[in-house]
């Protein structure tokens, strides 16, 4: 326990241990890797020992050469997972541990891909359902909300949703791969902010029974080169493992999606634009064999690389609500107007969904506050200052 061994004989013991002990899962999927070097073999079974035995889950440098005790082969090991360059990178066990998004060098630790792969025999390592809940967003705790459409808008929602639905999802997949077609379904909401992009698809996944697993953009682009493309895949692995072990297909959502749809550069020189590109090909290649429903949210279309326009079978253009929407949704938000004063409203403010919301909910805080309804002239005091400068958020902004 305490005693130091040196690499090779810890190494002949670990070996010993695992041939007299085939039945267990830990040692198929380690045998399963084939690690060629010894070395990396029993890396990962260290790895694993620090995680079960001494519950610290984060590796730096130190403990490395702490196990490895040939310098040759230390300098190689350290090369090569400092570059992310080492075979258990390559297979997904092993990464930089992130904090705030940001991917630390010198600090390592297991995937949760090693974990659900490696330890599942061990209680309280791989809680599925834990793991479940931080990565998935349940559909059972959004609450249901009316959202108010044109007319082209409620008819292709209303489309999706019937698509969406589990009794329609599985078959309609199933004769999609009978006639040799891509059966997983990529959707585009774009339109201008406060339109309802990002609610429609929190009430498509609350209508459907699907849970929605968010992407977090910012944490994707590493701080280093090569840690984004990584990231990405990594990604689209986690879905494609949710999309085989729960019994309803999650969607995969990517929000404000424009930082990483947006079009490839030619004649790349920085080291960054060719990172773009590089999560850019990955997304586009696994949309061409996703297996499960994507959604991504965008403001600028114009911005969209057409290689993924095609991509998107279902594009739905979110626009300004018509002037009937308009008073629909003051009606809604604040039931205390009169049909009158919300036409009124309408008609006076070209506000989105979103806009009509903030006034609602400053409303809702002056009432609190001084406990009498506010006036109309009050409301129209909110809705003046929501303006910026008194111009209508519908001005275009240019040059």
């Amino acid at each position: 326990m305490e005693d130091h061994i040196d690499f090779e004989t810890f190494a002949v013991r670990v070996t010993d241990l695992m041939d007299n002990n085939p039945h267990l899962n830990f040692v198929k999927r380690i045998k399963e890797l084939n690690l060629v070097d010894k070395i990396d073999e029993m890396l990962l079974v260290w790895f694993c020992d620090m995680l079960i035995n001494r519950d610290d889950e984060m590796i730096i440098w130190r403990d490395i050469n702490q196990l490895v005790s040939d310098r040759r082969q230390l300098r190689r090991v350290r090369k090569q997972l400092f570059e992310g360059h080492h075979i258990l990178f390559r297979e997904g066990y092993v990464q930089y541990r992130n904090e705030d998004g940001m991917a630390k060098r010198d600090e390592l630790c297991l995937t949760t891909k090693a974990k659900q792969v490696l330890l599942e025999e061990i209680e309280g390592v791989q809680n599925t359902e834990e793991v479940r809940h931080r990565n998935l967003i349940d559909h059972t705790t959004l609450s249901a909300k009316r959202l108010f459409y044109n007319a082209q808008e409620t008819r292709q929602i209303e489309r999706l949703a019937e698509l969406l639905s589990p009794k329609n999802f599985d078959g309609i997949c199933a004769r999609l791969e009978e006639k040799g077609m891509r059966k997983g379904f990529a959707c585009l909401f774009h339109g201008t902010p406060g339109t309802g992009k990002t609610e429609t698809v929190m009430q498509l996944a609350r209508l459907t029974g699907r849970d929605i697993m968010q992407v977090n953009i910012a944490a994707i682009k590493g701080a280093f080169v090569g840690e984004s493309e990584k990231n990405i895949k990594n990604l689209f692995d986690r879905y494609r493992q949710l999309v085989e072990s729960e019994p309803i297909a999650p969607i995969l959502f990517f929000n404000e999606a424009d930082a990483i749809f947006n079009k490839r550069s030619e004649n790349t020189v920085r080291a960054v634009d060719k990172m773009e590109n590089a999560i850019q090909n990955i997304i586009l290649q696994e949309m061409e064999t996703l297996d499960g429903i994507l959604i991504a949210t965008t403001n600028l279309t114009s911005n969209l690389d057409s290689a993924f326009e095609r991509r998107f079978i279902y594009k739905v253009k979110f626009a300004a609500p018509s002037l009937e929407a308009k008073q629909a949704i003051w009606q809604s938000m604040i039931p205390s107007l009169s049909e009158e004063d919300a036409a009124t409203l309408a008609s006076a403010y070209n506000f989105s969904g979103g806009q009509i919301e903030n006034i609602a909910r400053k409303q809702t805080v002056e009432y609190i506050l001084s406990g009498e309804e506010p006036s109309v002239a009050t409301i129209r005091r909110f809705c003046d200052a929501e303006c910026l400068s008194n111009v209508s958020p519908r001005r275009a902004i240019g040059f």
